[in-house]
């Protein structure tokens, strides 16, 4: 079930049923900012008595004592303040709108006696909640009892000494949880309702924001000469798409920052098909394409001063009689020809074109690709890390550095010319896929081998993307993955000041 939570931000809140939120230090008692709708002290005997102690992410529920003018208290810790991060807010935030439940109003007391909130933990604590509020069920006829009694839009107010910095900085806030909440929908939504068309029309509706968004058809991608994508895509009665987003919010001659994903909007394996039990998952297949969309929204949404490239290649893998074949030899658009050796290791062949289309007419000043593109990366990485391959050490850094700011974290897997030796065909410039081993990691040198020396690299999130663990922030089976990461990658390195 999704909430609508309208924030607010004020220096005081007056008390009139509802929940109240206090927030806590590990160690400490329970501070004194909801005293107003404690006055009995009931909350400090609690926790006692619950040996609460204000851990990092723990909740301390009471149902509120007569004379109280609040229905409901929450404490909630924060765990010890010298540890605390940016991303902790933000999981903070996560953890009070979980505790909402059926309350209409909230009211939440951030400020902490010996702790300096300011407008940047306020407003990354209301994006937590917005990201927490988010749930799937737009096909759902039936309502369960605990959703009927829900009410459809809950009035928060965040109490702090920082409310103006906090409503500016909240801007932001909104325009990442937009972002994100984009991204989910199109990884949730059902295939036969998110067709390659029907993708790229999403895309077109950033235009509202003043993203300008070009479509290529089939017939201008055959011009372009890219038979690598094509060639996923012939087997499907769904046409391809090549959507091009352009922001442009810095000046006029830079050049861009540029951001390449994965639409497969469905994928069957194609003639190699896959196994039936879990093919209903494969409509996620397309969350690379889902998170750079929901990116160039982001980036939109807060005006953010930097040139940036999103281009998405959106087909659907089907084995009809028009499917490639084992066997086939595609040309891409860069000339290079490939063997197909397993028709179900597609991603990377729209990738190619997508990629070396990217830098040829932008020229930007890198790229980064995201794709739920191997198993492989799951069977080393698990779900908890995305992998990350790059050409270029100072790329690679900041990605790792900013993963670890929004908890969208990275592991950096090796490239190597000995590994590139395993894509070599007898046939074709190389294979699509090497083998069994280091899967994700030869499917990594084939993508390099379509960006030449621009800085370049590759996110393989098949296991942070889709059906990844709940958390603080995120209860959906699509989490939106790499769209905070990669706002934060710009606007720590990239945006002008």
């Amino acid at each position: 079930m999704s909430l609508k939570f309208d924030i607010s931000f004020a220096k005081a809140a007056r008390i009139d049923g509802g929940l109240a939120i206090q927030l806590t230090l590990a160690g400490d008692g329970p501070a004194a900012g909801a005293a107003d709708a404690d006055p009995a002290g009931i909350v400090g005997r609690a926790a006692g008595i619950g040996k609460f102690s204000g851990k990092t992410t723990t909740t301390l529920d009471i149902i509120a004592p007569q004379g109280s003018p609040a229905d409901r208290l929450v404490v909630l810790g924060l765990g010890k303040a010298e540890k605390l991060t940016a991303y902790d807010w933000i999981k903070a935030g996560g953890v009070a709108a979980g505790a909402v439940r059926s309350m209409p109003k909230v009211a939440v007391f951030l400020d902490v006696p010996g702790l300096d909130v300011g407008g940047a933990e306020a407003a990354g604590f209301a994006l937590g909640m917005l990201l927490r509020a988010y749930g799937f069920d737009a096909y759902k006829t039936r309502k369960g009892d605990d959703e009927g009694k829900a009410p459809k839009s809950v009035k928060v107010t965040i109490v702090t000494a920082a409310h103006a910095a906090a409503k500016k900085a909240f801007a932001d806030s909104e325009a990442i949880a937009g972002g994100v909440i984009l991204a989910r929908d199109l990884v949730n939504l059902p295939p036969n309702a998110l067709g390659p068309v029907e993708f790229a029309d999403r895309a077109k509706e950033l235009e509202k924001l003043g993203v300008e968004v070009e479509v290529l058809t089939e017939k201008e991608m055959k011009k372009l000469g890219m038979g690598a994508l094509l060639g996923v895509a012939q087997g499907s009665v769904r046409p391809p798409r090549l959507a091009i987003m352009h922001w442009k919010g810095g000046k006029a001659k830079e050049a861009p920052v540029a951001f390449v994903g994965k639409g497969v909007v469905f994928d069957t394996g194609g003639i190699s098909i896959k196994p039936g039990a879990g093919m209903e998952d494969m409509k996620g297949d397309m969350g690379g394409a889902a998170a750079v969309t929901g990116l160039i929204h982001t980036l939109a949404a807060r005006k953010a001063k930097v040139n940036a490239i999103g281009i998405i290649g959106l087909v659907e893998n089907m084995p009809d009689g028009n499917a490639q074949r084992p066997g086939d030899i595609v040309t891409t658009m860069s000339g290079q020809t490939i063997e197909i050796i397993n028709t179900d290791a597609e991603g990377r062949l729209v990738l190619a074109d997508a990629l070396w289309y990217c830098k040829e007419r932008f020229k930007p000043r890198f790229m980064v690709n995201l794709a739920t593109l191997t198993g492989a990366i799951m069977v080393a990485l698990g779900n908890l890390h995305a992998g990350l391959f790059s050409n270029d050490d100072t790329l690679a850094g900041q990605l790792t550095a900013v993963g670890e700011v929004t908890g969208e974290r990275l592991w950096r897997m090796p490239l190597g010319k000995d590994y590139d030796k395993i894509i070599d065909s007898k046939f074709a410039d190389m294979k699509n896929t090497g083998g069994r081993y280091a899967g994700s990691i030869t499917a990594a040198q084939l993508l390099k081998r379509f960006v030449d020396d621009t800085p370049w690299a590759h996110l393989d999130i098949a296991g942070t993307a889709m059906n990844s663990p709940a958390n603080e922030i995120n209860q959906s089976w699509g989490s939106g993955y790499g769209v905070r990461l990669l706002d934060e990658l710009v606007r720590a390195h990239y945006e002008a000041g």
